[in-house]
C-alpha cells in the first residue's frame, strides 16, 4: 500500500515538474496533480493492458513505437476526465508528456528506493 501512496505521489510531482517545461501541459494545483495521477494510474491499470495485448506483434516490429503511442493516448484521456488537467497542444503534448513522466517517475522512485522508502 505505500508503495502505491509513493507512486501516486511521485506521478503527481512529476506532473508538476513537467508542466514548468512549456510543453503545453498545464495542472491547475498539487490537489488536481494527484487526482490526475489517480485518473492516470486507474486507466493505465485497465487499459494498458488491453491495448498492450492487441499491440504485441506492431510492438516487436517497431521497436516500441506503439507502447509509447499507447502512454500518449492514455495521457490524453486522463486530461479529458481530470477537470484542470489541459494539454495545449493535443497529442504532441500527450506524447512528450508522457515520455518525461515516465522518466521522472522513474528518477523519484529510484531515489526514493535508494533512501529505503517504499
Amino acid at each position: 500500500m505505500l508503495t502505491l501512496i509513493l507512486t501516486l505521489i511521485a506521478t503527481a510531482l512529476s506532473l508538476m515538474l513537467i508542466t514548468r517545461l512549456g510543453i503545453g501541459i498545464s495542472v491547475r494545483d498539487f490537489n488536481t496533480a494527484l487526482i490526475a495521477a489517480l485518473v492516470m494510474g486507474l486507466i493505465n491499470a485497465f487499459l494498458g493492458p488491453a491495448l498492450g495485448q492487441m499491440s504485441v506483434l506492431p510492438t516487436a516490429l517497431s521497436v516500441n513505437l506503439i507502447t509509447i503511442i499507447i502512454n500518449a493516448l492514455l495521457f490524453w484521456l486522463a486530461t479529458a476526465i481530470v477537470s484542470g488537467f489541459y494539454l495545449r497542444n493535443g497529442f504532441w503534448s500527450a506524447l512528450v508528456g508522457s515520455i518525461l513522466l515516465a522518466v521522472s517517475n522513474g528518477v523519484i522512485l529510484w531515489v526514493l528506493g535508494r533512501l529505503g522508502i517504499g
